[in-house]
């Protein structure tokens, strides 16, 4: 497998002969975007690949369409130019056209690669009305035993446990950051350092890749707090813009 981080959630991962772009964002950074409920936050950092030098993608895989920090305006005008938008089941009924919603645990195919959606919470317990649905992704090339697993914007929770239960997972792209706001106080929207922690000991994958903890002000940790919660040497960084091999 090749990832390519472009900046925050957005990877581009080649992998069994197709190319998956995840929760397409390519706005310059300097804009303040409205999360609903009187939430906002600023984008402090733009894409490291512009998106027209992308080349063609196979499909985007969208963990959820209605927060700015997944899907922007730029990101969002190049969903028709995918052959299929695999996203949650309301988030396909309010893009139409090429998206297909997937509830958790339901699988889709691109190409020969498997890609099955995962739970995912965006909030503390009982805030899905509010917050909205999302997903992950575990993507399984032919032939292979282990996934790809993309956490998508999650809390820990039982729906992300079950992951261990369900599949071997060689690489997980965990989504952190532990998204705050001032307006809900100390209520946390993704995981933390600490919950990834405890969460890779469960799943217990070969290789963690942390995304989407930087380029917003809505995130309260970075790098140094998400090194901190790990032994030396857990955690694989990628420079955004170079393709990695993993």
């Amino acid at each position: 497998m090749k990832i390519t981080h472009i900046g925050g959630p957005t990877t581009l991962i080649e992998i069994g002969g197709v190319r998956l772009l995840t929760d397409p964002t390519f706005d310059e950074p300097g804009r303040r975007y409205s999360f609903g409920l009187g939430t906002s936050s600023v984008k402090t950092a733009g894409p490291a690949v512009p998106a027209k030098s992308l080349g063609p993608v196979d499909a985007v895989l969208l963990t959820h369409d209605h927060h700015s920090d997944n899907l922007d305006d730029a990101g969002r005008a190049l969903l028709p130019s995918a052959p299929v938008v695999l996203t949650t089941v309301s988030g396909a009924r309010r893009l139409g056209g090429n998206a297909v919603g997937l509830a958790p645990w339901r699988t889709a195919t691109v190409g020969d690669v498997e890609v099955t959606a995962t739970p995912a919470r965006h909030g503390p317990p009982l805030s899905r009305a509010l917050v909205g649905e999302a997903i992950g992704f575990a993507l399984r090339p032919p032939g292979a035993t282990s996934v790809i697993w993309i956490s998508g914007d999650t809390v820990l929770f039982s729906g992300v446990r079950q992951v261990a239960s369900r599949f071997t997972v060689d690489t997980a792209v965990l989504h952190l950051g532990s998204v705050q706001f001032g307006l809900t106080g100390p209520l946390r929207y993704t995981m933390t350092g600490r919950d990834a922690a405890r969460l890779v000991t469960l799943i217990r994958p070969r290789r963690v890749v942390p995304v989407h903890y930087e380029g917003w002000s809505h995130f309260h940790e970075g790098r140094p707090e998400i090194e901190a919660a790990f032994t030396p040497g857990t955690l694989t960084w990628l420079t955004p813009g170079e393709p990695t091999t993993v």
